[in-house]
């Protein structure tokens, strides 16, 4: 035997890349065709480059090389710039072009704005999630700014831009820009009532008036954004919004001290900061005292983007798994024809289908302000936020288990998918802050729940099952504040799944809704993945919709 034949290289399956993860995607052409979306080529274009091995290439190269702080200069003066590797820009430049930041805002959009928009943060969230931050801030920034006149002229037309500039300069001078978040500190956290940055009017008191802004932000979101919306309290009015930019009308940088760059588990492309303001100049913008309605308005749409990218994040994860169990061996079967793989890759299939169903189902709501796309929106967004989030930290973890050893190093996807995806359950509330918030809708506005609740019962009525359940919460919702409090997580999470249970019976097709309603309502269920009876599952159907076997070359698989 040649000593070297224990190098020999076979059976062994690279992860799936070059591929246009549009045209894969059954679910998504679906979903986009019941809609009316125009937009299916421009897509499809865009999955092209997505998939491509060169934009793999890109995502890996970024997470790889961590944003880089220069605090101070050669002479120690302030510089606070963070230095990118180029693979970042290069994914940034691709979002800009495609308008992830602003599709529903562009003149050019029909009536399916914010589903085309879900479609393209979906696509580009599957292969590299950190640059989608500052796409997400950017997006959820914009309607706020619409409603200052004075600013929104000054500014709309860069933040609508499709061009990319990467330029660290005063926003007077750049193509484009974009927008950042600062609400967190050290004593608060989530609870935005405890913030002590001070503002200080220059002058005038009020909207549109300049102040001074002193504090210290603990989290502070993209600090190379061209300016962030950040939350501070004033001696007359307390807590408000207020437009905060990196430079001055006059060429000087703001006052904005960059401490450090967070070190997170994940989202490594992606910079995150502990910054100080030392009497920063900013605009108070919305209502004065109003400022932490106005930065929920924000969050409302950040939030849908947690969604959205987690649905993306367990759609790549998935495509992954399915693509190497057919080709990947083992006790003389490819994986993809053991009994027990197909349950664990049917549960994750159906889960995934159900989260990307919710979520665009939502961005489809925020179309519109019929009262009940109001509803689905109120209710919903915290509630799919919480539960899809949260399946995603496990699921992508059960999905690098796929992959035995090659999944658990950081040389692919798979590793950096399962790091990636808390960040969604953290980031713009956490998963108790997402339960509170849905209970306050629910108290709060009882005519949302009822809309919702009669709009889920006219899917329900002729099943059994779904209709016990939508039965037995709506009596759970009438408890008190207290005692809903204590269930909060358990309500929310049937809810979520009730939600998706219907969506998927009004459109998907019947062995996807009949197998994901017998699952989850069943005792077999558990929170493993693949505690499932899939005896009377179509299984090669639906591993077929997650990906068509003739639809990829896989390459490889010796």
């Amino acid at each position: 035997m040649n000593a070297w034949m224990t190098h020999q290289i076979y059976n062994q399956v690279d992860e799936l890349q070059d591929y246009n993860v549009y045209e894969t995607d059954a679910v998504l052409q679906e979903i986009l065709q019941r809609y009316g979306s125009r937009n299916r080529v421009h897509l499809s274009e865009f999955g092209h480059v997505v998939g491509s091995a060169e934009y793999y290439q890109y995502a890996d190269l970024a997470n790889k090389h961590s944003p880089i702080l220069h605090a101070f200069d050669a002479r120690g003066r302030r510089k606070d710039s963070i230095e990118f590797h180029p693979s970042w820009h290069k994914w940034m430049a691709l979002n800009r072009k495609y308008a992830v930041h602003a599709h529903p805002f562009l003149n050019f959009t029909q009536q399916t704005g914010w589903v085309d928009w879900a479609a393209k943060f979906y696509l580009g969230g599957q292969v590299e999630c950190g640059n989608l931050c500052p796409n997400s801030m950017t997006l959820g920034s914009i309607p706020l700014i619409q409603k200052e006149s004075e600013l929104w002229k000054k500014i709309g037309d860069k933040l609508l831009s499709t061009e990319y500039d990467e330029r660290d300069l005063p926003i007077s001078q750049k193509k484009s820009i974009w927008l950042g978040m600062g609400m967190t500190e050290k004593q608060g956290g989530s609870d935005v009532r405890a913030n002590e940055t001070v503002a200080v009017p220059v002058s005038e008191t009020g909207r549109g008036q300049a102040y001074l802004l002193t504090g210290h932000k603990w989290f502070f979101s993209a600090p190379m954004c061209d300016a962030h919306l950040v939350v501070a309290k004033t001696e007359q009015d307390g807590l408000t919004c207020f437009f905060v930019p990196r430079w001055l009308e006059d060429g000087t940088k703001n006052a904005i001290h960059i401490q450090r760059l967070k070190d997170k588990v994940g989202n490594r492309s992606n910079s995150s900061s502990e910054v100080e303001f030392h009497e920063a100049w900013g605009i108070m913008m919305g209502e004065a005292g109003r400022g932490i309605p106005t930065i929920i308005e924000m969050a409302n749409y950040t939030r849908l983007t947690c969604s959205v990218g987690s649905s993306a994040m367990l759609r790549q994860a998935l495509v992954q798994c399915v693509s190497y169990t057919r080709q990947r061996k083992a006790f003389g079967k490819y994986l993809a024809e053991q009994p027990l793989m197909q349950a664990v890759l049917v549960d994750i299939a159906l889960e995934t289908e159900a989260a990307v169903q919710l979520s665009f189902h939502l961005a489809y709501c925020y179309e519109s302000e019929d009262p009940l796309c109001l509803a689905w929106r109120r209710i919903m967004t915290p509630a799919s936020k919480f539960w899809i989030c949260k399946r995603a930290v496990e699921l992508t973890g059960e999905m690098m288990e796929v992959f035995g050893g090659n999944g658990y190093v950081d040389t692919g996807i798979m590793a950096r998918i399962f790091k990636e995806a808390p960040v969604n359950t953290i980031w713009e509330g956490s998963g108790n802050v997402m339960c509170l918030d849905v209970l306050r809708a629910i108290q709060r506005d009882r005519d949302s729940i009822e809309l919702l609740f009669q709009d889920l019962a006219s899917t329900v009525s002729e099943d059994d099952i779904l209709n016990h359940e939508l039965q037995g919460l709506f009596k759970l919702f009438q408890q008190s504040s207290e005692e809903l409090q204590f269930m909060g997580r358990s309500l929310v999470s049937r809810l979520s799944i009730l939600a998706q249970a219907v969506l998927l019976k009004r459109y998907a097709p019947d062995f996807v809704a009949d197998a994901f309603i017998q699952t989850r309502y069943s005792a077999f269920h558990g929170r493993v993945a693949g505690m499932v009876d899939i005896t009377q599952i179509d299984i090669t159907a639906i591993l077929e919709r997650v990906l068509p076997t003739t639809s990829v070359h896989h390459r490889g698989a010796a």
